[in-house]
């Protein structure tokens, strides 16, 4: 990526209740995987696995290759632990009785 300027963008991870926001400048046509790779967050949360956790930009889903443009707020999402259905099928039951 060369040419063209740079924008400012966040990286967010929430882990334990609580978040980690990074402010990263990026090429202005990076995409989401190229702003997460550089900001560092891989190396300090090992545990995150662009393969398997969804990404997305101000709580809409996105693709890793989907472009950044300035302001954007990147959030990398935790896998889920509990199946929704299985979820709602669990509170249905202990309501029921």
């Amino acid at each position: 990526m060369s040419g063209g300027s740079d924008i400012e963008v966040e990286i967010v991870y929430g882990k334990s209740g609580s978040a980690r926001v990074i402010k990263q400048t990026v090429p202005e046509r990076a995409t989401i995987r190229q702003a997460i790779e550089q900001s560092g967050i891989l190396t300090r949360y090992p545990d995150i696995d662009l393969d398997n956790n969804k990404v997305g930009i101000f709580s809409r889903k996105k693709q890793l290759h989907d472009p950044v443009c300035a302001g954007d707020r990147i959030e990398i999402y935790q896998p889920l632990q509990v199946d929704p259905k299985e979820a709602r099928r669990r509170r249905a039951k202990k309501l029921a009785g």
